[in-house]
């Protein structure tokens, strides 16, 4: 009873606010980062592309709200992170059974391989704007990749794919380079211009799928475990994952503005974001289809970087499997393999004439739509439960915000099914 007692009065006790120091905000800043900007990735480019093709500026106040659903997805799977010191798939296990946990891991491995697939396909379109052909690009950037995930130092690959993250400032340029209407495009903003159109739902779907992916909750949380955070790391933890959110959704509405200032008034639409690369060459000059052609290639190689790793490695914990990219093929040969299958399946695919990679990337999508409210409901109530969060469990204002993500999501999933089986 005692034990019963002092647990219960720790769980009621909110934890001291303490000073930030700013060495410790810079030392912390990268997993949250990389997560966000993760999901910026070719498919996330082709949405944003086609938004601004198709509407202008009128898709742009999708990318506020985005950006707060993101933060408190985010945040919550760091903090979780933080106070267990476990990955979102052991706690899966743990709280709910090994069952469901098969099932989502199931999921989260179809889904990420599909995706994996899907990123391959950016890159091989990627470098076919500065004229490599694809059986160069692919394997090269394969192996790069494999070598990488291999490396054996997290620090390292961090850092690695951080550089990486430059490229998307690539993006911020050809914003300026387009000269665009910033008065209209600070309107709309902020002042929704509405459409009834069921085209401009399923684009709001799309840019919801793109912006919280299932693998990013893993990734999240997985990121701030590998650094060995704790309690009183997750101040520093918050201010990295909302300032990866902010970045990442700065790059999305600079990627909508582009397009949405070029291709939409000459009347161009765009099936992916290779196409609104070469269509920005004739309208504005071949400086920015570079520059949108240098993006692409960034943002497609940063996701096929995380992806296998996260998938293999939330698998092998999820089934008590070693796991680490400081982990030998000798001590973990499952998580290693898994990584190596998911890269070599993936751009041996891109390289078959005639694959239907759309379709892939559709079947990817569904996953997507159905698995991720099933895991924020595993995920809110985790975060809400004091026995395992404690002082840190989540507020009332924290659960009102999770349970709206999770109710628009299930909704624009549902909405996507039937959109989609209307031939939309």
């Amino acid at each position: 009873m005692a034990a019963q007692r002092h647990t219960a009065s720790r769980a009621d006790q909110r934890p001291p606010r303490e000073s930030l120091e700013w060495r410790r905000v810079l030392g912390a800043m990268g997993p949250g980062m990389v997560a966000a900007l993760a999901g910026a990735d070719a498919g996330g480019v082709a949405a944003y592309s086609n938004s601004g093709a198709l509407y202008g500026f009128g898709l742009l106040w999708t990318v506020p709200v985005m950006c707060l659903l993101l933060i408190v997805v985010q945040e919550t799977a760091a903090r979780m992170g933080c106070v267990t010191g476990k990955g979102f798939a052991s706690l899966i296990r743990e709280q709910y059974g090994v069952r469901p946990s098969v099932v989502a891991m199931l999921a989260l491995l179809v889904s990420n391989a599909t995706v994996t697939l899907s990123e391959f396909a950016g890159i091989a379109s990627g470098f076919a704007l500065f004229g490599i052909p694809t059986f160069v690009s692919v394997p090269a950037s394969a192996i790069a990749i494999w070598m990488l995930t291999m490396s054996g130092s997290y620090r390292r690959i961090e850092k690695v794919l951080l550089a990486i993250s430059c490229v998307f400032l690539t993006y911020v340029v050809a914003g300026f380079m387009v000269e665009p209407d910033w008065a209209q495009a600070f309107h709309d903003t902020f002042i929704p211009p509405l459409s009834g159109d069921l085209s401009y739902l399923s684009l709001i779907v799309a840019l919801v799928g793109t912006t919280i992916a299932p693998w990013m909750i893993f990734l999240a949380q997985s990121n701030v475990v590998e650094r060995n955070a704790r309690e009183k790391d997750i101040p520093y933890q918050r201010i990295d994952t909302a300032t990866g959110s902010i970045v990442a959704s700065a790059i999305s509405w600079f990627i909508i503005l582009v397009t949405g200032a070029v291709l939409f008034p000459a009347g161009i639409v765009v099936k992916g974001a290779e196409d609104a690369a070469i269509a920005l060459a004739p309208l504005v000059g071949p400086y920015a289809q570079a520059l949108f052609g240098a993006g692409l290639i960034g943002a497609s190689f940063l996701a096929a970087c995380v992806l296998p790793g996260i998938t293999s490695s939330a698998i092998c914990e999820a089934f008590g499997w070693e796991r680490g990219s400081d982990r030998t093929w000798a001590e973990a040969p499952t998580y290693r393999g898994i990584i190596t299958a998911i890269l070599v399946i993936s751009a041996v695919i891109v390289l078959l004439p005639n694959a239907n990679l759309f379709g892939i990337m559709m079947a990817a999508q569904v996953i997507n739509g159905v698995l991720l409210p099933v895991l924020l409901y595993f995920m809110v109530g985790i975060a809400s439960d004091r026995h395992v969060m404690g002082p840190y469990r989540n507020s009332r204002l924290w659960n009102v915000l999770m349970w709206f993500t999770i109710v628009s999501v299930t909704l624009l999933t549902v909405a996507m099914f039937i959109l989609q089986a209307m031939g939309y």
